[in-house]
C-alpha cells in the first residue's frame, strides 16, 4: 500500500507542462507501459483516430530542446539521438495509449498514470485557492488599516512581512542540485 504512493510521485516527476497542457513523453510513457518507444509510436500511428490534438501532439524543436534542458534527458552514445521529435500525451492520451497496447502492464500502469494527473490537479487548485484567499486576507487588512487611524504602523508591518512569508512558503521548491564532479563516500 505504501508503494501506490511512491509510484504516483515517481509519475507526477515526469508530468511536464507544455502549451499549458500536463503532457507524459513518449518515451516516458513507453517506460512505465514496460514497451520500447519505436512501438509504442507504432501503436499510436496504427491507431491515429484515438489520438485527436488534444489527446496527443508533436513536439516542435523549440519545446524538445526546452524540455530537455530542463530535465536534462539527452544520452550520449550511439543511438541515443532521437531522429523524429518526441510525442507529447496528454491525461487522455496516456490512457488510449494503454487501451492500444493492451498489455496487462500497461493497462494496471496507467491507473497510476490517471492518479499523478489528479494528484497535480488537485495541488495546483489548492495553490490556487490558499493564493487567493492570501490576496483577499491582505485586502481586508490593508482595507482595516485605512479605515482606523489608530492602526499602529509597526501592526501594518508586521502583517506585511507574515504575508511576504506565507507567499515565500506557498512558492515551489528550488530542486536539489547535484554536486558536479567525483564524489567519495569514504570518510578519511
Amino acid at each position: 500500500m505504501n508503494t501506490v504512493p511512491a509510484a504516483v510521485e515517481s509519475i507526477a516527476l515526469s508530468i511536464a507542462t507544455v502549451r499549458n497542457q500536463r503532457i507524459l513523453l513518449d518515451t516516458d510513457l513507453a517506460q512505465l507501459y514496460g514497451v520500447e518507444t519505436k512501438r509504442l509510436n507504432e501503436q499510436v500511428r496504427r491507431n491515429g483516430a484515438r489520438f485527436p490534438d488534444d489527446f496527443m501532439f508533436q513536439l516542435t524543436a523549440e519545446e524538445f530542446s526546452a524540455l530537455r534542458s530542463q530535465f536534462a534527458t539527452l544520452k550520449t552514445g550511439r543511438g541515443q539521438h532521437r531522429k523524429y521529435m518526441p510525442f507529447a500525451f496528454t491525461e487522455h492520451g496516456a490512457i488510449m495509449a494503454a487501451m492500444v497496447l493492451n498489455s496487462p502492464r500497461a493497462v494496471d500502469v496507467s491507473v497510476y498514470v490517471v492518479r499523478a494527473f489528479v494528484r497535480l490537479r488537485e495541488l495546483v487548485a489548492n495553490h490556487h485557492d490558499l493564493a487567493k484567499r492570501l490576496d483577499d486576507l491582505e485586502e481586508k487588512t490593508e482595507a482595516l488599516a485605512f479605515q482606523h487611524d489608530t492602526f499602529a504602523q509597526n501592526t501594518r508591518i508586521q502583517l506585511k512581512q507574515v504575508f511576504e512569508a506565507i507567499r515565500q512558503l506557498m512558492a515551489p521548491p528550488e530542486s536539489p542540485k547535484r554536486p558536479i564532479g567525483f564524489i567519495s563516500n569514504n570518510k578519511d
